[in-house]
């Protein structure tokens, strides 16, 4: 049977730009971003635990084939398209990523119907700066960061930027001190993320809830899976989003 047969498929529209989502469960909203190469296996399963704690999980559909698995074949077709598409910032800095607004307004979608504080948003690797992005919005508060990797780490500046455009950073640093945290997770030699960690330290101090692994793995919730990545996550949202 389909992973994803027992979640709702469904569109979300904002400024002319539609995709696909996949809704299930019942309590506060959380919107999980897929990795590169899309929903496969692992991430729909970090989902369904997610789903399993009591939580409205929304999953965008963004690139590549729903359910195929992580794998070189599959990673060589969908990489070359995500790193042209005018929706992400791959290597620019200073920028925010295009996607970054669909993202918003379907978190601003999702918080107006389930209500509460705010929804959770979590990112993953090429996706994982776009949480921070979201935050923003003040729908967002629960926004979490597994190993963001935009922009390419390619020269010492790209490694630091956060993929915020200046008057996105301000805000995120007003929201910040205003209380909202902002949750990261990567391993410790993990390339991918760079030194934006340490920005992130930089920019908005305490309130980055910082969370980092001995090893050389790069995906925390996935393929390179940490049991105590999953429980802070889970713990985070619990704080964040039920009180």
């Amino acid at each position: 049977m389909s992973l994803l047969a027992s979640w709702t498929q469904g569109s979300h529209e904002a400024d002319g730009t539609t995709h696909p989502t996949y809704r299930k469960g019942s309590g506060p909203g959380v919107i999980v971003i897929h990795e590169i190469p899309g929903l496969t296996p692992d991430v729909i399963g970090f989902a369904e635990e997610v789903v399993d704690a009591g939580y409205t999980v929304v999953l965008p559909h963004l690139f590549g084939e729903p359910e195929a698995p992580m794998s070189p074949m599959v990673m060589a077709k969908v990489f070359p398209k995500v790193c042209v598409s005018r929706e992400f910032t791959t290597m620019a800095t200073g920028q925010t990523s295009p996607i970054a607004g669909w993202l918003r307004s379907l978190a601003r979608s999702l918080h107006a119907e389930l209500g509460g504080p705010g929804v959770g948003a979590l990112g993953m690797c090429f996706t994982g700066g776009f949480a921070l992005a979201m935050m923003v919005d003040t729908s967002v508060v629960a926004p979490v960061l597994a190993q963001p990797s935009l922009p390419f780490p390619v020269g010492k500046k790209r490694a630091a930027d956060l993929n915020l455009s200046p008057a996105d950073l301000a805000d995120v640093r007003a929201r910040a001190a205003g209380g909202c945290q902002v949750l990261g997770l990567r391993y410790a030699g993990d390339m991918a993320t760079g030194t934006r960690f340490e920005t992130l330290t930089h920019e908005i101090g305490d309130a980055f809830i910082r969370v980092e692994f001995d090893g050389k793995g790069h995906s925390t919730l996935t393929e390179h899976r940490q049991q105590e990545g999953v429980d802070r996550v889970l713990a985070f949202f619990a704080d964040k989003l039920v009180g």
